[in-house]
């Protein structure tokens, strides 16, 4: 089955549905799921954990979080015994920054390929099936977002990217948060 026949199948799921569609028989041995450690991340990931408890929780450390997020990552890691995969750029911060300046500043779209884009893709080699947090209402850029693309690697590699909340508004992404007694930022 195609990604565009699996979207339409689970367009109108709600995510325990979608997921269990998705995974079906499979184990999720080969999902990941990509986390900020955000409202919605942490939604999605307490769905996740429930059904792949072992899942590689990925997060692109830019070395330009906040304290804060790094220890409420560090803490939730704990609390829910997650399997936390720190994706690291090629270049810290100081090298990065020795060579080419404060891109963050001055280049945005290459700080960007550099700290999240290059690892991200590397990251994602071995795994078949990539959950996200993101949602349509999140941006313009993300209006058409579907639950289910498939994505290809810079390698060539094809995998599905799963926007398990992507139909979601952010009332129910606080909803949610509340109903799971989920801690947030």
């Amino acid at each position: 089955m195609d990604a565009a026949t699996i979207d339409h199948r689970v367009e109108g799921l709600s995510p325990a549905e979608a997921m269990s569609f998705l995974l079906g028989e499979q184990d999720g041995s080969k999902a990941c799921f990509t986390c900020s450690f955000q409202a919605e991340d942490m939604v999605v990931l307490d769905f996740l954990r429930k059904k792949i408890p072992g899942v590689p929780v990925l997060f692109l450390d830019t070395g330009y979080h906040f304290a804060k997020t790094y220890e409420y990552r560090d803490r939730m890691a704990r609390e829910w015994s997650l399997n936390l995969v720190n994706v690291i750029p090629k270049r810290t911060v100081a090298e990065q920054e020795g060579e080419l300046g404060i891109l963050y500043r001055s280049n945005p779209t290459q700080c960007c390929q550099l700290r999240k884009v290059e690892p991200l893709m590397a990251a994602l080699e071995p795994y078949d099936m990539w959950f996200t947090g993101l949602r349509r209402e999140q941006s313009p850029t993300r209006k058409n977002l579907k639950k289910v693309e498939e994505h290809t690697l810079p390698s060539g590699k094809k995998l599905l990217k799963v926007s398990l909340l992507a139909d979601w508004t952010w009332a129910q992404v606080w909803e949610q948060t509340g109903a799971r007694k989920i801690e947030y930022l």
